[in-house]
């Protein structure tokens, strides 16, 4: 279950990075109206994260395209929340155009595939109300994993929400092309 901090004001950018330094081991997100976010990781959770970025940088690696972040990287969205998604991707044209700082930093920019897994710290739910915010802050999909209901949800700008019950697979084109998300050890 992710545990909601509301500091007396807003952090801003530079406070929530050294609010972060000085807290190793935490993962903290600000959502857009600057509440604090703090999502542990479990056990289950962090074995299906590296199971998809896996995934997904074996993926990229064929073909250049882009830069995978892991669970733990956080994003300024054009909101003003600073998100981590779990595994996320960046079309490297989009990367190679922030300044070495913004690269160090939490980067200024909503990554173009966002995926995030249900598990015992974050429900379904909880999840579905962050979905459109990533579309709505620029990613071209942003895909749910629910092991515990075997199903995922796909969003995508301007289009219905794909469910699908007990799937083998997700394709992800356009914006990931040639990318099919394979399941079966996601939602174990």
């Amino acid at each position: 279950m992710a545990i909601t901090l509301k500091p007396p004001k807003p952090l801003t950018y530079g406070e929530l990075l050294e609010f972060s330094r000085r807290n190793p081991g935490y993962q903290f997100e600000r959502s857009a109206t600057g509440k604090l976010i703090v999502t542990p990781t479990g056990s289950d959770a962090g074995r299906r994260n590296v199971q998809l970025a896996y995934q997904l940088e074996a993926w990229n690696r064929s073909r250049s395209s882009g830069l995978v972040f892991d669970s733990s990287t956080g994003f300024r969205m054009p909101d003003g929340a600073v998100l981590s998604p779990d595994p996320s991707w960046v079309r490297r044209d989009r990367w190679e155009r922030l300044a070495p700082a913004d690269r160090e930093g939490f980067a200024p920019l909503c990554p173009d595939a966002v995926f995030e897994i249900a598990s015992g710290s974050t429900t379904r739910l909880e999840l579905q109300a962050r979905m459109r915010p990533y579309i709505t802050n620029g990613a071209q999909a942003a895909v749910l994993i629910d092991p515990q209901g075997r199903r995922t949800e796909v969003y995508r700008p301007g289009g219905k929400v794909e469910v699908d019950q007990h799937p083998d697979a997700v394709s992800l084109d356009p914006p990931l092309p040639g990318f099919t998300l394979s399941l079966g050890s996601l939602l174990e």
